[in-house]
């Protein structure tokens, strides 16, 4: 395989842009554990201090991954399923704690 079809294939590290919203959609399940305490610091370090974590509906084991890891978390104040508006229970609203 070239080098070319080798960045094609996601080889290459994607720098996503740091709002307060993570769509893990675009993510493969093996990247969340790494990824949600990753984002949630840079976002703590830039004062975005509630975050939107869309996970989908699904079966909900990829909800369970990212509330297991929130659990974890020293810094996340609290979690929950977001409204309706906002995603009902295939999105998670996290609050932080600042820096």
């Amino acid at each position: 395989m070239s080098e070319d079809n080798d960045k094609l294939m996601g080889d290459e590290p994607v720098e996503i842009p740091i709002t307060d919203e993570l769509d893990l959609h675009t993510f493969r399940p093996r990247e969340v554990k790494d990824l949600v305490p990753h984002y949630l610091e840079e976002c703590r370090e830039r004062g975005i201090l509630t975050v939107r974590v869309i996970h989908g509906k699904g079966s909900g084991t990829l909800r369970e991954t990212v509330h297991a890891l929130l659990r974890k978390l020293p810094y996340v104040r609290g979690f929950n399923l977001a409204d309706e508006a906002s995603g009902g229970w295939g999105a998670t609203r996290v609050e932080l704690a600042p820096k």
